[in-house]
């Protein structure tokens, strides 16, 4: 009798708790995600690290039209370990070979109904991805409604978020673009300034983990998400697009009729050091598409329109800055808005010839907009279905144009999703490279359309010559990119001005300037500063942006701080360039130890006395010790 007792509480007792499948670990065994289901059927995951919770139990499951693959769940397989070893270049981010190792497990789910889910997990050393797949063949046609995801944190967390914008609102309805500044060091649980939520890349910091979350491998197939703005009790649940955030009369949300596959959610985590350096944003992107290398050409721009504004776009002055970057050996020049009317195709022809004899190529800039903002500059339409694409781009192949800047984008609806992914492939059929303005967040898309050389999806230097107030924040700004926007995607920031900028009174310092010539990474790499302004500053500092790499072979953490202090070390065949700014307002003293570098010296050059001073000194071998001035900047380069 005894026993039979013993065996039924054992029985309730097993009823009453949660299953769990055995953890999944990264290669390295310091990274465990382990995923179970409660008494009410919900499937959840949770993450550590060394032992130490960081994700903690955070719901999974999708809801889709007919289907409800959030609660009354039971795991119904798990299925064996599979090592996953992958091996790429990218040619426009912090490291060029890259090898991404982590182990990956299946756990297939089935409602009450008998309805069945994967989710795939991946732990890898610098963090853990994971995927939802329904594949179930008695859902024909799978219509997504909603997604349970949620990352949990512990109340003492703290967060580095950037709002999400309003759609529809901002100048002629462009919002939203991924151009807010962030909250830094928050509480977990603080609620979003607007219902729109939180951007991706998010940051947190747990105990002495830090973690940032993204997504990748958007195929056009499916919808951006982004945090909701209410975070009860450190629970971020994934949230969906707006309803204006479409192509005129296409779908806000992702459906299918066969398989529906969501992008990975990205989860990086570990030291500072090991979310700088990560690839994880890329690493989960799929592979290249066919395009040839020769056409990938990394390179740095001038550009007309980020101090001359619409006044610029004229062709004599096109010519000037063609000569401007000729002179500062730069590969390209970028001709901005109202071109076609301005300059028209005939004179357009003229300056890429006479860029081939400078050695410069031309860039141009396209709206993509159809009915889902009120802009007016142009070229605009010329783009909205593939048979007007695919004749424009032949277009401007044949006028000898290097790659299109193409603006003002609705959203993250699947549609609009669709639209990039559509731009991308026909832009890469025509070999014209691509700089997405006005846009979201581009999710890996570097790594599987080498095309893509940049985007936008930041407040960047634009903002700074709008209004006094963002150039008052751009310090603190700026010194947030390389842990958040910057972390995984190519960031068209737009950066440097050393002299005067039109009504607004510059509050960084020359220093803080040229070193984000190395901190910001971006395929093409567009300067702010005009020929006026550069013929201002001393010739070794226009020679070290003469001399600047294009793309770079490997990346080091060396320092920082979100939103405080950051300095980084980048590596070019066997030149190492090592930049840092200081957005506090006292100067920055450091000692950087950098034993990765074997040059037995180097030059530094850094602010002088003046906020648009320059000096240079000679840096001898071993650790170094330099102060940063409040507000400055500076770059060595280790030969």
């Amino acid at each position: 009798m005894t026993v039979v007792i013993r065996t039924m509480l054992a029985l309730v007792a097993a009823c009453t708790t949660q299953a769990h499948s055995a953890a999944l670990t990264s290669p390295d065994g310091h990274i465990s995600v382990s995923v179970s289901t409660a008494p009410s059927g919900a499937l959840t995951y949770a993450i550590a690290r060394d032992g130490k919770p960081v994700i903690l139990p955070s719901p999974l499951g999708l809801t889709l039209q007919g289907a409800d693959l959030t609660t009354k769940l039971s795991i119904a397989s798990t299925s064996p370990v599979k090592p996953i070893r992958e091996s790429y270049e990218l040619a426009t981010g912090k490291k060029r070979k890259i090898t991404y190792a982590a182990n990956e497990q299946l756990y297939t789910v089935r409602n009450a109904q008998g309805q069945s889910m994967d989710v795939a997990f991946r732990a890898s050393n610098d963090g853990v991805a994971f995927r939802y797949l329904v594949r179930d063949a008695s859902l024909p046609h799978k219509k997504f409604m909603a997604e349970a995801t949620a990352f949990s944190f512990d109340k003492s967390a703290k967060a580095w978020l950037q709002p999400m914008s309003v759609a529809q609102t901002g100048w002629m309805n462009t919002n939203p673009a991924y151009e807010e500044h962030y909250q830094r060091e928050i509480a977990v649980g603080t609620r979003a300034p607007t219902a729109a939520g939180w951007v991706f890349p998010a940051l947190f910091r747990s105990g002495d983990t830090w973690v940032a979350l993204t997504e990748a491998n958007m195929d056009g197939s499916f919808h951006a998400s982004r945090l909701e703005a209410e975070s009860p009790n450190g629970r971020y649940k994934l949230g969906t697009p707006a309803a204006p955030e479409v192509f005129t009369g296409g779908a806000l949300l992702a459906q299918a009729k066969g398989d529906l596959v969501t992008p990975w959610r990205v989860i990086a985590l570990g030291s500072l050091r090991t979310i700088v350096e990560s690839t994880l944003g890329t690493d989960l992107a799929a592979p290249a598409i066919a395009f040839d290398k020769a056409k990938i050409q990394p390179g740095h721009a001038s550009w007309s329109w980020a101090l001359l504004k619409d006044d610029g776009t004229v062709f004599d002055i096109q010519k000037k800055f063609v000569d401007h970057a000729a002179d500062m050996h730069w590969d390209y020049t970028l001709v901005d808005a109202d071109w076609d009317r301005k300059i028209g195709d005939a004179k357009m022809r003229e300056l890429v010839a006479y860029g081939v004899k400078k050695k410069v190529g031309i860039l141009v800039w396209y709206n993509s907009s159809g009915e889902w903002n009120k802009t007016e500059y142009s070229p605009k339409g010329a783009i909205l279905d593939r048979q007007q694409r695919v004749k424009e781009f032949a277009k401007l192949r044949d006028m000898g144009i290097k790659g299109v800047k193409i603006d003002f984008f609705a959203g993250d609806g699947q549609s609009m999703i669709a639209y990039y992914v559509d731009i991308l492939n026909d832009a890469a059929k025509a070999g014209l490279s691509v700089n997405f303005h006005g846009a979201t967040l581009p999710r890996g898309w570097s790594r599987t359309y080498p095309n893509l050389m940049t985007a936008e999806a930041v407040r960047g230097f634009e903002f700074t010559t709008f209004f006094q107030a963002d150039q008052e924040a751009v310090a603190r700004h700026a010194a947030m990119l390389p842990f958040a926007r910057n972390l995984f995607d190519p960031m068209d920031f737009t950066p440097v001005a050393f002299h005067d900028i039109p009504t607004i009174k510059r509050k960084t310092r020359n220093g803080f300037e040229l070193a984000q010539s190395v901190l910001f990474l971006s395929g093409i790499q567009h300067f702010a500063e005009t020929p006026e302004g550069m013929a201002t500053v001393p010739a070794y500092v226009k020679g070290f942006l003469q001399e600047l790499p294009r793309s770079w072979d490997e990346t080091r953490f060396v320092d920082g701080y979100p939103g405080r202090h950051v300095v980084i070390a980048r590596r070019a065949g066997q030149a190492w360039y090592v930049a840092g700014i200081n957005a506090d307002d006292a100067d920055k003293p450091l000692e950087l130890d950098l034993p990765f570098i074997k040059a037995s010296g180097g030059t530094l050059i850094t602010d002088g006395k003046g906020e648009r001073e320059f000096s240079q000194a000679t840096l001898k071998g071993g650790k170094h010790k330099i102060s940063i001035k409040a507000h400055g900047g500076f770059v060595a380069v280790f030969k």
